[in-house]
């Protein structure tokens, strides 16, 4: 048996998981949010408005808001994270825009990775989140187009907020 043949029978399966997701972001106190699974996005997206760049102690970060439920206007968390980048981003409908760069810990299912978000308003679309391929492929994902929540449903996502009172606005 060759070296390569080897190397196939000893990987380890891919997880699969669905064309949507429910995922987590602990340091953004985002217990729940879904996103869509999108291979022809290179990188993860998540809705955000009243951006906010700043410094502190001499390291750059960002401040910004986001409604993480879908048809939930009411619910907003307040998040802070430190900038990772800031850069060119080629949206779906082939527009360019400059979006603020975010790395925090990603929790799929078992799975946590650190993942690149970049922050851009997601308030016309159906989906909160974009999950791309850069992500998929760090976690060791493949995605059955065919199939919804693999890794797990929320049927409340809401409750999950309501432990969040110090970060949502009344």
């Amino acid at each position: 048996m060759t070296d390569l043949k080897k190397t196939k029978k000893m990987r380890k399966p891919k997880t699969l998981i669905g064309w949507e997701e429910w995922c987590a972001f602990p340091d953004l106190g985002l217990p729940a949010i879904k996103a869509k699974v999108d291979t022809g996005a290179k990188t993860s997206a998540i809705h955000a408005y009243d951006i906010k760049p700043f410094t502190k102690d001499g390291q750059k970060f960002v401040r910004f808001k986001i409604h993480p439920l879908q048809k939930n206007q009411t619910l907003e968390i307040e998040c802070t994270a430190p900038l990772a980048d800031h850069r060119n981003v080629t949206s779906s409908n082939g527009e360019r825009e400059k979006r603020y760069v975010i790395k925090t810990p990603l929790v799929l299912g078992d799975k946590i990775i650190k993942t690149e978000l970049t922050l851009t308003s997601r308030h016309k679309m159906a989906f909160r989140m974009l999950l791309g391929r850069d992500a998929i492929c760090k976690a060791k994902l493949a995605v059955d187009p065919a199939k919804s929540f693999l890794l797990g449903k929320i049927k409340d996502s809401a409750e999950l907020y309501k432990n969040n009172h110090e970060r949502t606005n009344p």
